[in-house]
């Protein structure tokens, strides 16, 4: 049951990836309700199949690598939500829908996915925040990437004057960036609280190496977010930014078996 849900979730995704391509293939500008309903029930399985891992596992469900990946994939469409619906981002879901739809896919395709749950004993309330807010926070870099690859996609249509669909579907570029500034912003909050939480558990020693790791995402995104305050980095370099230090985020997150809440 639990799988079948992931399952859905990601087929949800795909076909909202999809719908999207077909639509600006035949230049409908207009945001979908069906669209946005395909989306919305894919967070809604998600919702789901994390509920019911939480109670086979007895914790919050980050005991290994499948896990991880599938709540950093529901914290991205959880805050596409409410960024799209703030920013009236219509569009962001069409660069939100593969990046979850991947990183879903590749969570199913885990040797750790295949697994039966364990019932394991519960490692703390602080330990269990500091890893949730964490996660959280990258969900919202996450959308940060997805900004940034919007924002990229709109300053080289506007520098080549070949505005085409997508073009004509984008909100202002101002706005685009506004909005992957403020996100970034919001990762940084969610992660600060989260390292505080990690500090307040006492577990430091024991898990030393996500937390000094944690301590260097925090201090690299906080460094530009005073850059661009002080207007030392344009809207394309913050953009770039984004994309890369995502990627890399992502990269290392399964390096280090996040958190090692399974342990």
């Amino acid at each position: 049951m639990e799988r079948a849900l992931l399952v859905g979730s990601t087929v949800c995704f795909l076909l909202g990836f999809a719908y999207t391509l077909v639509a600006l293939r035949a230049r409908v500008q207009r945001p979908s309700r069906w669209n946005f309903l395909v989306m919305f029930t894919g967070f809604a399985l998600q919702t789901g199949f994390l509920h019911l891992r939480g109670q086979v596992v007895g914790r919050c469900p980050l005991t290994n690598l499948f896990e991880v990946l599938t709540f950093l994939c529901w914290s991205i469409a959880l805050l596409y939500f409410v960024v799209g619906g703030t920013y009236r981002l219509s569009l962001l879901g069409s660069f939100t829908a593969p990046l979850v739809f991947l990183l879903q896919t590749s969570a199913l395709l885990l040797p750790s996915a295949s697994l039966p749950p364990e019932h394991k004993p519960s490692a703390g309330f602080w330990p269990e925040l500091h890893a949730a807010l964490s996660l959280v926070a990258y969900g919202a870099f996450a959308l940060a990437c997805v900004a940034g690859v919007m924002y990229l996609v709109q300053e080289r249509q506007l520098k080549r004057h070949h505005l085409g669909s997508i073009f004509q579907a984008l909100p202002p570029i101002a706005t685009v960036a506004l909005a992957m500034q403020r996100v970034m912003l919001a990762g940084v909050v969610l992660l600060t609280a989260g390292l505080i939480a990690g500090f307040l558990s006492g577990s430091v020693r024991e898990h030393l190496a996500v937390i000094v790791w944690s301590v260097c995402v925090w201090l690299v995104y906080g460094a530009v977010i005073v850059l661009r305050a002080t207007h030392r980095f344009g809207a394309r370099r913050i953009a770039w930014f984004s994309v890369g230090a995502f990627t890399v985020a992502l990269i290392t997150l399964g390096a280090l078996g996040y958190l090692h809440l399974g342990k």
